[in-house]
């Protein structure tokens, strides 16, 4: 998996990337991180990559010309027209089953806007995929695009030490991961659940099934809908929504007495 990264601060990209988990898979050449500086195909006496915007309004806008020169550097390198997404707030959220389908790609490359964006006319040339992380605006995309090569990199053979943790973590099936725990067995007063200290495999998935889908159902229960559960899980999550509004019930109840 190789990744090439359009930016104005590749010592960003650089110094977050170059660490843990996915600086030993650089160095063991299971991964790539390329750092293109725009500013380096800003062929201007001061590196210049921002002008005015058009019909006026407040900020700096990035230039189409240093953007499609850095790109295509790429492209001459590589031999091919990559996929290419653009960090924005306006894209598509990013999800698991995103990095698990890009994780599947030989390159990507990753456009990192700033001051107000870029001009819309390069996009339109050389973006394929538009991804937000989330509903809020940040400075740069410099962030979100390190965000979603840590994810995608982990569905990449190799990078993981373990490849089931991979598969069994948080959004797998879509149910959040289990509680899980270490020594010592009990610890300000709390113990490791019983079920963990039997040996007793059979029982030990049966408690970690039902802790995920308990915790999908407390935390994330959108995510539910989508989760492939039995007929009896279904009638197990329905039991505690309706112990659950009973118990909202009765504490509003015992605060209206209150007030009263």
């Amino acid at each position: 998996m190789n990744f090439h990264v359009l930016t104005l601060f590749p010592e960003m990209i650089e110094s977050g990337m170059y660490t843990s988990i996915t600086g030993r898979a650089i160095q063991a050449g299971i991964l790539s991180v390329e750092a293109v500086n725009i500013r380096d195909y800003a062929y201007n006496r001061h590196q210049k990559v921002d002008d005015y915007t058009y019909g006026g309004g407040a900020g700096m806008l990035m230039q189409a010309e240093p953007v499609y020169l850095a790109y295509e550097s790429v492209v001459e390198k590589i031999g091919h027209r990559p996929r290419v997404v653009y960090l924005t707030p306006q894209g598509q959220v990013f999800r698991q089953e995103m990095a698990r389908e890009m994780a599947k790609e030989e390159d990507i490359v990753f456009l990192c806007g700033h001051y107000e964006g870029i001009d819309e006319r390069v996009l339109e040339e050389i973006v394929t995929d538009y991804v937000s992380i989330g509903d809020y605006v940040l400075t740069g995309g410099e962030l979100p695009a390190m965000v979603m090569m840590d994810s995608i990199s982990r569905m990449v053979p190799g990078v993981l030490s373990n490849q089931e943790s991979a598969q069994t973590e948080s959004f797998s099936e879509n149910l959040l991961e289990y509680p899980q725990y270490s020594r010592p067995e009990v610890w300000h007063g709390r113990r490791v659940p019983e079920v963990l200290m039997s040996g007793h495999h059979a029982n030990i998935e049966a408690w970690r099934r039902e802790q995920s889908i308990l915790r999908t159902a407390v935390r994330r229960p959108e995510l539910l809908k989508k989760a492939n559960l039995t007929n009896k899980e279904w009638n197990m999550v329905r039991q505690w929504k309706k112990k659950w509004k009973e118990e909202s019930d009765a504490s509003d109840k015992g605060e209206k007495d209150e007030n009263s």
